[in-house]
């Protein structure tokens, strides 16, 4: 698989995340370089996609659930992920 596949494979997986997320009232926004990052992160050249589902398990749902748990994100907010410096980055975008 290339590295476009690998992206859309973590795209389609993540808007499951999202689906989830939305479900509490929260949006969630993957900027692409985010997307890129975990693909990068979940892609083995002897498995191919599947460390996929576990790189989003460990950096994307994990940090999602402490900022959730830690209350820093509430109905009406959106959550957007993004990368810095090769790390994922989450900050909290408040509602109205």
């Amino acid at each position: 698989l290339g590295s476009e596949a690998i992206r859309r494979i973590a795209d389609i997986q993540l808007a499951g995340l999202r689906a989830r997320v939305e479900a509490q009232d929260i949006g969630l926004k993957v900027t692409d370089a985010a997307i890129a990052r975990v693909a990068d992160v979940g892609f083995d050249p002897h498995y191919g996609a599947r460390p996929l589902k576990r790189a989003i398990q460990d950096h994307v749902e994990n940090a999602l659930a402490r900022l959730l748990l830690e209350g820093r994100a509430a109905p009406g907010d959106t959550i957007v992920v993004d990368e810095d410096n090769g790390r994922l980055a989450f900050r909290v975008e408040k509602g109205e």
